[in-house]
């Protein structure tokens, strides 16, 4: 079971990566169209690039807050072997939601499916600390 959640946590890594590049692309693309100089770089003041150039800076700092209690878990749940399979499946669910968090947050953005996505997230992340914090205390 280590193996899947250990999958999973390298798929939530990959996409903490994809989101980068995309935001990357688009702030070069940004100053290769002029409407950010190279300089903005510098201080790192984009507030003249365009909403998409935000969106994906904002989607990759998103990456960093609520993937953190996901890691953590992660890593409490192998070193208590707690990964049963009622965790590795929410694991998988966190990721997914993450995945599909993003997709909309960097596509259409509709923001009530957007929401939607990262409420699920936040309630397997809650899930499988409850299912470590009770296993760790029956074991």
């Amino acid at each position: 079971m280590e193996k899947y959640l250990l999958l999973a946590m390298f798929c939530q890594v990959l996409l903490t990566f994809a989101v980068m590049i995309i935001m990357g692309r688009r702030r070069f693309s940004a100053a290769r169209n002029k409407t950010i100089s190279m300089q903005d770089f510098v201080t790192m003041k984009l507030d003249k690039a365009g909403d998409d150039v935000h969106v994906a800076g904002r989607n990759f700092v998103n990456q960093f807050e609520m993937p953190v209690l996901f890691f953590v878990a992660s890593l409490a749940a192998l070193q208590l072997n707690a990964t049963g399979y009622v965790l590795i499946v929410l694991a998988w669910c966190f990721v997914i939601s993450r995945i599909i968090h993003s997709i909309i947050h960097l596509g259409g953005n509709r923001v009530k499916m957007r929401y939607y996505s990262f409420l699920v997230s936040c309630l397997c992340v809650l899930a499988m600390w409850v299912q470590i914090v009770t296993q760790a205390f029956l074991m």
